[in-house]
């Protein structure tokens, strides 16, 4: 494995690669992120993960500052993993100083709502950084979880509007025994609200009991998910059921919907998803 932290490198590195398959990551690995690279070992001839904590899709009040950085613990797991490449770049190596008016991607339309709607801002952030990654490294796909399903379903639709050759890849979301997704954040997290944070899939599944089961009445669904996790001690944002490619109210074109939630625990913003074909 070789680690190289300059675009420059990268490139020499990469120039005559064949099947170049990228992991995006922001460190604090987690079964979830190995999941991600043993898909793209498996689908690609040079696998890179990329370890970058992106300073533009954090909020003034976020946990930018505080984001757990395990750089070393991390080479670690991507040397077992047998990863080609690991691109560790410097915040002023991806976004050089002295930019005023750096050029931002965006995707309104799929941006703006759910998590983007409490996060302003962050998504353009994420849409921007991830642009840059796939001009820098030239995959021929990128593998994102399905945790982050609007994330997912704005990075496909980037590549789609901005003609992109790469592929987009999701992949399943890991979970504890518990059924909790794994997620970095959930380090914030003391021992009994870990327990308690299972409750987000739980509730998200028994909706989607529902739906399977017959019910239609979307509205109120999202009201009873809401109900059930406040009274599991959680601070809601939002349970949401759309449209899981359009990320709109579920209409007459809808063949499967995405059951969304972000909801606070202690000092954690947790989301989940579970899918429902209709």
């Amino acid at each position: 494995m070789e680690r190289v932290e300059t675009i420059a490198a990268l490139r020499e590195r990469l120039r005559n690669a064949a099947d170049v398959g990228l992991v995006p990551t922001m460190g604090n690995l987690h079964a979830g992120h190995l999941a991600l690279v043993r898909a793209c070992r498996r689908d690609c001839g040079t696998t890179v993960v990329s370890i970058f904590v992106n300073p533009t899709q954090f909020g003034p009040k976020e946990d930018f500052g505080s984001y757990p950085r395990t750089l070393t613990a991390d080479l670690a797991l991507l040397e077992r993993e047998e990863v080609d490449v690991v691109f560790a770049p410097a915040v002023g190596e991806i976004y050089p100083p002295g930019e005023t008016q750096p050029a931002v991607v965006s995707v309104p339309g799929l941006a703006n709502t759910l998590c983007g709607a409490s996060r302003p801002g962050h998504f353009d952030g994420v849409a921007t950084v991830v642009a840059k990654l796939f001009n820098i490294v030239g995959p021929r796909r990128a593998f994102f979880g399905e945790k982050d399903w609007q994330q997912l379903a704005i990075i496909r639709a980037m590549v789609r509007h901005l003609n992109m050759n790469v592929a987009v890849v999701g992949v399943p979301t890991e979970r504890a025994p518990s059924g909790l997704a794994l997620s970095s954040r959930n380090g914030y997290l003391a021992v009994a609200e870990r327990e308690r944070a299972a409750a987000l899939s739980r509730r998200l599944r028994g909706l989607a009991e529902a739906i399977e089961g017959g019910r239609r009445d979307f509205g109120a669904l999202e009201t009873e998910g809401r109900g059930q996790l406040t009274a599991d001690g959680f601070d809601v944002d939002y349970v949401a059921i759309r449209d899981a490619a359009r990320l709109v109210e579920p209409d007459a074109d809808t063949i499967n919907v995405r059951i969304l939630a972000a909801a606070r625990l202690g000092g954690a913003r947790l989301i989940d998803n579970v899918g429902v074909d209709l």
